[in-house]
């Protein structure tokens, strides 16, 4: 059978939450509990999304799925077929291109990336991810049919029908051993070859006996396949920095024929119309590797970053070649644009071909395109983000007694667009490329290092999860909304009077949808297209282990073999290059095991090399099971010894995680005493510093990795930060602030590098400083709620909580823990959902 998914719809849990309390309802309006918004500085806000970037894609849009990642288009062009990847839909999708509509969705368990068309038109095949199965589906008369799945890990000896495809049955073993991500036909349609994205392998696999012929190791990670007329297959290490070759050798298998070096974690390829080239693309370094399939060896590499500052940041991810070989198009998932580039003959093996391997131009496209396509001359992107949100006009108010619409979660809010940009736009690439720059901010002028306050120390917060009106949003001088405030003043006085005393920032955003991309976002002011593209598969119950923050399959990831890891580092990295000390307490760490037995303290390492050796051993990482006052504790004890020794790091990351909370689990602390919790610890933190020598150059950067885990009136990624030091005032800051800016404002202060396109092109936080410092010690508060403050037992809150994986961050059903959330603090008042402002109409 196959593995029940752990999403559960917004109206699903709220039901389940419903039955279970006999709460009063509250009459409370969301209306009455409304501060009005103050100004805004449009200038900065208006049409943005989270990461900053604008959007005004050249196409029309057709609206699909949630998050489509691969398209296929049939052999008469009319059809496109889509594989949507995302959290609370996977599925194959028709789209019918002339009516520019979906005119058939068919409901998978599970899909990853995968998907093909038989030589003859008559077959569609698809990845099934986590159900390590590969489904088979009929195509006639423009409708798609569910034929059968092809197993590729072994079956158990139970089995059972799958629901959701009659005829098909899904064996209990089938769970994400091998997950099928690329797949390629061979010429006479006979074979299938899949790259095995867990597995590191090829599976050669006989389409008439539906078996798997052989299995060929690869690097790890493996994503795409490409195979050639003459039955040579290739297939890219997402992982490692190879493409591997595979021969025919006979009867349907292959051999392996060596491997080709074409640079760090090599994703989407195409081969050219004779064969004779291979276009490879490297992601995370912003470059496409053009190998000659003849000598196997690289040509040149075609760069594609942005104008200036790092080659990181537009993220080429999907490929397409003009009819006449001569140019290649590139989506750029990070830039939200196409971009052509016109290839010299020796690069294309044309010979006709006059380009000079330069970028030639962008077209602006919606948000991260993900797979593009060329007909004739029309061209066709997928976008797995959209149009952004979007807005919302039929979502459930605060207090509107009306069933909520299952698609609050930011996860699912990701719904994807099929653009079809029509065929002029070669002649305009001039002006679409510097749309594109103006819609990034690259033709913004970077100006030098500003003048800042005398800082010599930046102390840098990050903590789990919250959104602006879940905290602060009965602030009243902020553009909050009281009804949705989950941790009043009462639970979180330090917060409170941390923003009142040092300034309110009612228009931060995260970057990050979650903390698969937030502790990467948070970092290194980007996210690979590795967590982009398999968050919503980890985080929907759909397999795959949590690979976000230097660990890949639950083990310290060694060096550049760690999927993951953006190519320019981290920010620890940034100090290392500069020159500067650092210390880390708790971000990148796992507990080490105690080899001796002998019950020694834990010990925490950093997983990454620099990190490592500046990582604090006795301050706890993720653990919901440890309170941050043991957090408050430990990096209080260094702090005692950095002023005694009168030297304080240049650069600390400090990990403050229990405003995650732990939902209703029964006997676990209530999350109003786990916010409590991570209020009095920043508080102490804080108190300590401003009464010490160090207060009078250090500036203290405190924000939420994500938004994920609640509702805000204005966009769920907006969300808690707070900037502390002498030289910051009160009142209200209302400019345009992101994840970004903010790693942008401590490189600035500490004389370092930039990471990605995101912060070299960021908004530095400028101009918010006094001339003048205050140097009064902040006075620590006290929360009204026990800190040891209990769940009750056997309740049904706690039973709803037994199915919440709360090991690591956000391995749970985070819309089913947003819901208890919502019961064990507000009772029996309608659970509101979360706004998201549209990306083109938002934060006025």
């Amino acid at each position: 059978m196959s593995r029940p998914l752990r999403t559960l719809s917004a109206l699903t849990a709220a039901a389940a939450l419903a039955a279970c309390s006999g709460a009063p309802r509250s009459a409370t309006s969301a209306a009455a509990g409304r501060t009005p918004a103050p100004a805004v500085d449009t200038a900065w806000t208006a049409g943005r999304l989270p990461t900053g970037a604008r959007l005004a894609p050249a196409g029309t849009q057709v609206p699909v799925g949630n998050f489509p990642l691969a398209m296929a288009l049939s052999p008469d062009g009319r059809w496109a077929v889509l594989l949507t990847s995302g959290w609370h839909e996977q599925a194959l999708q028709v789209v019918d291109r002339a009516a520019g509509r979906v005119v058939q969705t068919l409901p998978q368990p599970a899909a990853f990336l995968g998907l093909a068309w038989s030589p003859d038109g008559r077959t569609i095949y698809a990845s099934g991810g986590n159900q390590d199965v590969v489904y088979r589906y009929d195509w006639a008369d423009g409708r798609a049919a569910l034929r059968d799945s092809l197993p590729l890990a072994e079956p158990d000896t139970t089995s059972a029908p799958n629901p959701s495809a009659p005829g098909v049955t899904h064996t209990s073993r089938q769970t994400g051993q091998r997950y099928p991500a690329g797949l390629a036909l061979s010429a006479d349609g006979a074979t299938l070859y899949v790259a095995e994205n867990l597995a590191d392998d090829v599976a050669v696999v006989d389409l008439a006996s539906g078996r798997v012929l052989q299995r060929l190791p690869t690097e790890r990670y493996p994503y795409a396949i490409a195979v050639a007329p003459d039955g040579t297959v290739y297939a890219s290490a997402w992982g490692g920095h190879t493409v591997s070759v595979f021969e025919p050798a006979g009867g349907g298998r292959l051999r392996d024929a060596g491997r080709v070096t074409v640079g760090r974690h090599p994703a989407a390829m195409l081969l050219s119309h004779d064969a004779t080239r291979l276009f490879v693309l490297s992601p995370s370094t912003d470059r496409v590797a053009v190998v000659d399939t003849r000598t196997r060896r690289v040509l040149t590499h075609l760069l594609d970053p942005p104008p200036a500052g790092p080659d990181e940041g537009t993220t080429p991810d999907a490929l397409a070649l003009s009819p006449d070989g001569t140019r290649l198009l590139v989506a750029e998932a990070d830039a939200n644009a196409v971009a052509a580039f016109d290839l010299a003959a020796a690069t294309a093996g044309v010979a006709g071909a006059r380009g000079n391997d330069q970028l030639a131009g962008r077209i602006p496209t919606a948000w991260y395109p993900a797979a593009v396509a060329l007909r004739g001359d029309t061209l066709l992107v997928l976008n797995a983000k959209g149009m952004g949100t979007g807005p919302n006009p039929g979502r459930t108010q605060p207090g509107e007694r009306r069933p909520l619409p299952p698609d609050q979660y930011t996860l699912g809010q990701l719904a994807g667009t099929l653009e079809t940009i029509p065929p002029s736009w070669p002649t305009g690439l001039g002006a679409s490329t510097a749309r594109v720059a103006a819609l990034n901010h690259w033709d913004r002028s970077v100006a030098p290092h500003a003048a800042y306050p005398p800082f010599e120390h930046v102390i840098y917060v990050i903590k789990e999860n919250r959104t602006y009106d879940q905290v602060l949003g009965d602030v009243p001088e902020g553009d909050g909304d009281t009804s949705l405030v989950f941790f009043p003043r009462p639970v979180s006085p330090n917060h409170h009077a941390l923003a009142e005393r040092f300034g309110l920032f009612d228009r931060f955003f995260v970057n990050a949808e979650v903390s698969a991309d937030g502790h990467n976002w948070s970092t290194a002011a980007y996210a690979t297209d590795y967590v982009e593209k398999t968050v919503a598969s980890n985080y929907s119950g759909r397999g795959r282990s949590y690979d976000y923050e230097g660990t890949n399959r639950g083990r310290p990831a060694p060096g550049d073999l760690d999927v993951n890891a953006p190519a320019n580092g981290y920010l620890w990295d940034l100090a290392q290059r500069a020159g500067l000390s650092f210390r880390n307490y708790g971000e990148f760490v796992f507990r080490e095991d105690d080899p001796d037995g002998d019950d020694a303290p834990p010990a925490y390492r950093g997983l990454k090399p620099f990190m490592d050796a500046n990582t604090d051993p006795r301050y706890p990482g993720f653990d919901l099971g440890i309170t941050d006052q043991v957090r408050a504790d430990e990096w209080l004890r260094e702090f005692r010894s950095f002023v005694s020794e009168g030297h304080l790091p240049a650069l600390e990351v400090v990990r403050l995680p229990n405003d995650h909370t732990a939902g209703a689990s029964a006997g676990a602390r209530t999350p109003r005493a786990y916010m409590a919790d991570n209020d009095l610890a920043l508080g102490r933190i804080v108190q300590a510093l401003s009464n010490s020598p160090f207060w009078k150059n250090t500036v203290v950067f405190v924000l939420e990795d994500d938004a994920q885990d609640g509702p805000d009136h204005v966009d769920s990624h907006r969300s808690v930060l707070m900037v502390i030091s002498p030289y910051n005032h009160s009142g209200v800051v209302h400019r345009f602030v992101n994840t970004t800016d903010v790693i942008a404002t401590i490189a600035e202060i500490l004389g370092m590098q930039h990471l990605s396109q995101f912060d070299y092109y960021g908004r530095p936080l400028r101009g918010i400083w006094s001339a003048t410092p205050d140097l009064r010690p902040y006075s620590l508060l006290h929360s009204s709620v026990p800190l040891d403050e209990r769940n009750p037992a056997r309740t049904a809150l706690a039973r709803l909580s037994e199915r919440l994986d709360l090991r690591y961050e956000d391995s749970s059903n985070d819309d089913l823990f947003n819901h208890i959330l919502w019961r064990a603090i507000k009772g029996d008042r309608p659970y509101p959902g979360t706004r998201r402002a549209s990306a083109l109409d938002v934060m006025r």
